[in-house]
Formats: C-alpha cells, structure tokens, sequence
C-alpha cells in the first residue's frame, strides 16, 4: 500500500479503538478521526461531507421524533398488561412475549428508545411476580437489539444497506424470488425465544389471581394515543411505499414528524402533547453525530481505495467456495461485532461487499448474511451494543447492586449462540447454497 493508504488506515484504526475502549467519549473520538482525516489530506471537509449519507441522518431524526411521542402515549404500558393476561400469569411466558414485545416495537422505534419504553413497564410486572429485574431487562435488551434489521426503520444497519445497495422497504420481507430479513429473522427470533424459555425462565409458579398483583395501565388521553399511532403507521405506509411515491426515505420520515409535531400543536390542550423544542432536546444527538462522523471515516476508506484492495484480497475466497467464504464472513462477525461497535464494522464491509460486486461476486447472499451476523453477534457484550448498556444500567439500578461479566454472559452467550446459528442454517439454505451452485 501507498504511505497515504497506510496513514489512513492508521487513523481509522486509532480513532475505531478509542471509540470501542471509551477511552474519550465515542462520538467525539469518531469527529476527532474525521478532523484529522481532513487536516492531513485524505479527504476534503467537503468529501467528508459529500460522504455522509443524509438521507439516513433525515431517517433517523425523522423517527426517533415520531417515536419519541409514542412512548408518551401509554400504549407500550398497556400492551405489557395485554402481554400478562396473555401468559395467564405464567411468569416465565410473560418474559418471552415481553421480549418478542420490545423486539416488534423495536421492527419501527430504534433499540435504545424500546429498551427505556419497556423497562419502566416490566420492573413492576417482575416485582410482582417475584423475578429478578436483571435477567428479564437483559432479555428486553437483547429482544430489542435483535429485530432492527427486519425492516429498514428500526436500526442503522439496513438504513445503510439502503443507502449502499439501494434495498428498499419491501426487499426486506421479500427479495429476489426468496424470504429475506423480517421472515427469517422472525423464525430465528421465535425458535431463540423458546430455547431461552427452557434455559432460563421454565419452571417458575404460575399466579392464578392476577388481580392481586396490583398492576394496571390506562392511556391516559386517547386522542393523543390515538393521532400519534395512527400517524406513525401512515408514516411507515408510506415509507413502505417509496418507489411509488418517487421521494427519499428520509424526506416522507421528516415529513411525518413535523406533520405530527403541527397536528398536536393545533390540537393544543387536547392531547397536552410536549412542545416541539422538548421534542428536539429529547433527542440523541450524540448518536446523530457519532452516526455522521462514521459515514464520513468510512468514507476516508473509501476515498483512499483501502476498501478496493480488500475487496480484491477477498475476492478469490468466494470465487473459489461461495458457501466457504459465506461462512466465514458470518461467523468471523459474530465475535468481533461483539466487541467491535457493530455499525461501523457493518458499513465497512458493506462497501468491501459493493466493490467484489463489481468483479462478479454476487453481492446479496453477503449483504444478508453480514447484516445478521452483525445484528445477532452485537449481542455478545456491551460493546458491541450500547442499547444492551442501557438495558443492564436499568437491571442494576433497579437490583442496586453491580451484575458481574459472569453473569451477563451466562445469559447473553446462550441467546447469541442459539440465534446465530438457527440464522446461519435459514441463510445458508435460503440464500447462499442457491448462489453456490
């Protein structure tokens, strides 16, 4: 490689370990490497810029603004006590449909946002039935990092396949004559759900008088609970419905928040919804930056053709064994994204996938097959998800004392195992044995 290759290299280095070390704050250590970048010529302020896809950005923020009223709304109280009534105060049942609860809200409303909607709402229900808060959250945590590569809302790695690949909504329930994300990851998701009930959570006594437990949820204003549902499936609707309308992902997103942000501002004291400047503080605008500074790195590979020389030494591992090459490439990513922040090494090698494409490697089998991978394998640790930090803050707190590696890993390496290889064996039948032949 050329002095400047290895220069980038070194910086992309330095500022991806800094980021996963939390020596400084991630965010800033991701725009530090981007300055830096730009202050010794790889690339311009203007490639930094040209590099970060907006459109995502506008996405996210779009969402996230939608998503931020309706964890106001009560709704996800009320579908937790739907959730108990329906496991017939099984205690052990109700932790499975809590966590296939935040994994489905998760499919729309980003993992963090689901994690800090569902914890409140099942720290009662676990006092209650006399579980131990941190399994059950930890459960929520994993369940809601878990399916935000299903559809192309929930999460960041299939909004950059959208942006790398061109994938649109429905390609992620169905593509190229086959099942791909949302079905495949829904069969994984429930076969993993089962096992976890048998490891952990079989066994516990069932309460037949769920009136004595004393928990209730009552939404509190249906008009607001009402306008904000409504106008948060319109927006998915029409999302779903991109190509027809001929308007970016990003542009019907911000569309749908601040039509909603007008609407309950009309409505005034009916809904009593927060004003929009409220809205805009509850963002996370850390993530929004440290999103933007990881365009822009991955971008410095790019402009530095880093990324084509990978390509060309992967290149003839999946000329020689498509399927051998497949493997690797998925379980290769299961430990690093486990202790490597998963959305920068998905984005890196989506645009490795991108360029063996231009040599004739078929692309898609490796970009399902890394974005699960990356998605299931995050779940190994903290690292590797800062949503499941969250989500053992809230156990912690809640049990007021420290949860050891021990045992996190007691429950996140039986879920991270199960789940990645009941997705290996879907992907590998489904999508890349058919490119093999």
């Amino acid at each position: 490689m050329e002095p400047m290759q290895w220069l980038t290299l070194i910086v992309f280095g330095l500022t991806i370990l800094a980021v996963i070390t939390n020596v400084i704050d991630s965010t800033l250590a991701a725009l530090l490497g981007v300055a830096v970048m730009c202050w010794l010529g790889i690339m311009s302020e203007a490639d930094a810029f040209k590099y970060v896809d907006w459109n995502v950005m506008a996405i996210l923020v779009g969402v996230w603004i939608i998503a931020g009223y309706f964890g106001k709304t009560g709704v996800p109280s009320w579908l937790s006590i739907q959730a108990l009534k329906l496991s017939g105060g099984r205690p052990g049942l109700l932790v499975i449909i809590l966590t296939f609860l935040a994994g489905f809200i998760s499919m729309f409303v980003d993992n963090v946002v689901t994690i800090l909607m569902m914890a409140p709402v099942a720290l009662p229900l676990t006092k209650a039935l006399k579980l131990k808060p941190v399994p059950v959250i930890l459960m929520i945590g994993f369940g809601a990092n878990f399916m935000g590569t299903a559809l192309i809302i929930g999460d960041l790695p299939p909004q950059m396949l959208h942006s790398v690949a061109g994938a649109e909504f429905f390609d992620f329930i169905w593509h190229k004559g086959r099942p791909s994300s949302f079905p495949i990851l829904m069969t994984t998701f429930l076969i993993t759900l089962g096992a976890m009930w048998y490891y952990g959570f079989r066994g516990h006594k069932r309460v037949t008088d769920m009136g004595s437990l004393g928990v209730e949820a009552k939404i509190e204003n249906p008009l607001f609970a009402t306008v904000v549902v409504g106008w948060f499936l319109g927006t998915v609707v029409a999302m779903s419905m991109r190509e027809h309308i001929g308007v970016q992902l990003g542009f019907i997103a911000m569309t749908g928040a601040i039509s909603l942000v007008l609407v309950l501002a009309l409505l005034g004291d009916r809904v009593k919804a927060s004003s929009f400047e409220e809205c805009l503080q509850g963002l996370d605008w850390r993530a929004i930056f440290f999103y933007i500074a990881l365009f822009a790195l991955v971008g410095g590979l790019e402009k530095s053709h880093i990324l084509d020389k990978l390509a060309l030494a992967l290149k003839p591992i999946f000329i020689d064994n498509y399927a051998l090459g497949a493997t690797l490439l998925y379980w290769i990513t299961v430990p690093i994204v486990g202790i490597v922040e998963h959305d920068a090494y998905i984005l890196t090698f989506l645009y490795t996938i991108k360029d063996m494409a231009q040599g004739g490697i078929e692309p898609w089998p490796l970009y399902w097959m890394l974005l699960w991978s990356g998605t299931l394998g995050s779940n190994l640790t903290v690292a590797g998800a800062p949503a499941l930090y969250v989500a053992l803050t809230l156990g912690e707190k809640e049990e007021g004392r420290k949860v050891s590696l021990r045992e996190f890993l007691a429950w996140s390496v039986p879920f991270t195992l199960v789940c990645s290889a009941v997705c290996y064996v879907l992907g590998m039948l489904i999508w890349v044995l058919p490119y093999a032949k």
